[in-house]
């Protein structure tokens, strides 16, 4: 039975929409990371997104850990023209298409980007490919807060909006297994 520990990349001090962009993580809490990194088993394989806040923040949690691939299909969501742009500025330019993204989410998609569900079904199939590649194993992945939620949603049987009331703060892990649609922790900071 596989075991997903989902660890949500370091801070990176952004106030507008980050998605596909690359900005760094905040790695200067070494206190927080060496906890994080003690808490997740040992003998874990480690995989991220392919973005450097994860890659970064997967380099500082890996330990002995056998480290997988950066898999791209564990970006973040892909905000389109809104990337790197202030959710107020967002909120000027499409206020009804920026309103039901976040009220209604599921099929609304920002201009250029991706919707909640295409992001959900590109995680989900990263998932299955990983499980397969690697049955029974417990897997570290760290990537960024939609991508857990999408995670949370999926194995806890949630609408998006319901999982949208979830914290995943950065440095947190949210430990999942999906054969017995379970979470063991949500948003748990070592």
């Amino acid at each position: 039975m596989t075991t997903w520990h989902w660890v949500r990349h370091g801070p990176t001090h952004q106030k507008a929409f980050t998605g596909w962009r690359d900005v760094d993580a905040d790695l200067s809490d070494t206190g927080a990371v060496e906890r994080l990194a003690a808490h997740l088993p040992e003998d874990a394989l480690v995989v991220s997104s392919d973005l450097t806040r994860s890659v970064n923040t997967a380099s500082a949690v890996q330990r002995d850990r056998t480290r997988l691939p950066h898999d791209p299909a564990l970006r973040e969501f892909h905000f389109g023209v809104w990337d790197g742009v202030y959710f107020s500025t967002v909120a000027e330019w499409h206020p009804d298409l920026s309103r039901a993204y976040w009220e209604t989410p599921g099929d609304p998609t920002p201009p250029g980007g991706e919707s909640w569900n295409t992001s959900a079904a590109r995680v989900a199939m990263a998932v299955r490919r990983i499980e397969a590649a690697h049955p029974g194993r417990d897997i570290i992945a760290v990537a960024h807060f939609g991508v857990i939620l999408t995670q949370v949603q999926a194995v806890l049987r949630l609408s998006a909006t319901d999982v949208l009331a979830h914290k995943i703060d950065p440095l947190s892990v949210t430990t999942l297994d999906r054969a017995t649609g379970q979470a063991e922790v949500i948003n748990h900071c070592p």
